[in-house]
């Protein structure tokens, strides 16, 4: 049983478009359906819908493709934004008009090949090739990748910023831009719990605001918290003992990538995610992760 969803951020709401496609191949057909507790977010009329997950689990991916699929058969039209390169996008697009049977060997190509965090396990893997095979049957579903500044113009625009800031801040600006391409009825955003969080991060010189503070003052959005209890996680971890200053980047000799058992605080550790002292957790309110969850393996370590 998945537990109820509930909004951590609602800003701005407004009606999002009511614009339907025809579906090709029988809703019914289809084995999704919407969570319980769904109806709470869709009554706020989001534009965007940000799931902040810990990378590196078979639950988080799927849960998301379960909305996307569960959405696409009631006729939205959905766009799922990744946390894979947006310097990938353009070769993405490409992939994803492939048909079936061509898709999942170019994908390999994209993004996964040498990686080792959870960003690029295989639950992320079957998600993408789930969601292309129900775009071939006629679901009107499109993704797009959005992380990392894409272009030195991008760069430059946001170099003001503090800290993280330039990174969020794009983040944010290539999600509105993939959205801004066609009349989605709803945009679905899977990313790391850091860049979901409705408040700034950090203090002093090195406080930034996160990607969905961003992503908010453009259209309506609502931003969920995945929790989950125990199980394991494919991901990278700071080291047991190793002590960063504010500021200080992660050198690859800092992390331990691999499997590791899993905690409901455990997120707050993961590479990227380091809470300041003092800083508080968004009260979190989802719980879209199945108890015991299995290890989700990095697609880049082995076979897919």
């Amino acid at each position: 049983m998945i537990a109820t969803l509930t909004a951590l951020l609602a800003l701005s709401l407004l009606p999002s478009g009511t614009g339907r496609t025809e579906i090709r191949t029988s809703p019914a057909s289809i084995d999704c359906a919407v969570p319980e507790g769904w109806t709470e977010v869709a009554t706020r009329r989001p534009r965007f819908v940000v799931f902040g997950e810990t990378h590196g689990t078979e639950q988080a991916p799927a849960f998301v493709g379960d909305v996307a699929c569960a959405l696409a058969t009631k006729g939205e039209r959905i766009l799922l934004a990744i946390e894979q390169s947006s310097t990938d996008n353009a070769a993405l697009q490409e992939a994803w008009r492939l048909p079936a049977d061509r898709f999942a060997q170019q994908l390999r190509t994209i993004g996964w090949a040498g990686r080792q965090d959870g960003v690029a396990s295989r639950a992320m893997f079957a998600l993408l090739v789930r969601l292309h095979g129900l775009k071939e049957q006629g679901l009107p579903i499109d993704i797009a990748a959005f992380n990392n500044v894409r272009d030195d113009a991008q760069r430059a625009r946001f170099a003001h910023l503090p800290a993280q800031g330039p990174h969020e801040a794009a983040q944010a600006e290539n999600i509105r831009d993939a959205a801004a391409a066609s009349k989605y009825d709803r945009v679905l955003v899977l990313v790391g719990s850091l860049h979901a969080r409705k408040q700034t991060v950090g203090q002093g010189a090195d406080r930034f605001e996160p990607m969905v503070m961003h992503l908010a003052r453009a259209e309506p959005t609502v931003s969920l918290e995945m929790r989950y209890a125990a199980g394991s996680i494919w991901n990278c971890m700071l080291k047991p003992g190793t002590e960063l200053k504010p500021g200080q980047p992660i050198s690859r000799d800092a992390l331990a990538c691999g499997g590791h058992p899993a905690r409901p605080a455990d997120f707050a550790g993961c590479a990227g995610v380091r809470r300041s002292p003092g800083q508080r957790r968004s009260r979190p309110q989802s719980s879209a992760l199945r108890p015991a969850g299995q290890l989700s393996r990095c697609a880049g370590c082995g076979d897919i």
